[in-house]
């Protein structure tokens, strides 16, 4: 494995330890908590959100959009759909809701 995916993976652990505890989830959400989540994101939806290619961009819709999207991936509502709900289904409501955010508020940078 290279060293780079096992830091990646060793930090995610990192912070997904104290959810797995049963701490509140969306106290334990800083700015660079969620920077580490949305990196699984770049890497199929580009930098910031902003695909080239098949994969649709993340960035130019708003919170309340790609919440809905998210929370129908995990709930097995968007037909034909093979990677995003299995994604989805490892993220917590709170997790969900801030990479939403995240992404929400990249538009136009």
């Amino acid at each position: 494995m290279p060293s780079a995916l096992r830091l990646n993976r060793i930090a995610l652990t990192l912070l997904l330890a104290p959810l797995a505890a049963g701490a509140p989830a969306f106290a334990q959400l800083r700015a660079q908590d969620v920077s580490v989540l949305a990196g699984t994101c770049v890497n199929c939806h580009g930098p910031e959100g902003r695909a080239k290619g098949a994969i649709p961009s993340l960035q130019g819709h708003g919170a309340g959009h790609l919440l809905q999207r998210l929370r129908a991936f995990r709930a097995d509502q968007v037909p034909g759909a093979t990677v995003m709900p299995r994604l989805m289904k490892g993220y917590d409501d709170a997790q969900i809701e801030a990479l939403a955010q995240w992404f929400a508020d990249k538009e136009g940078r």
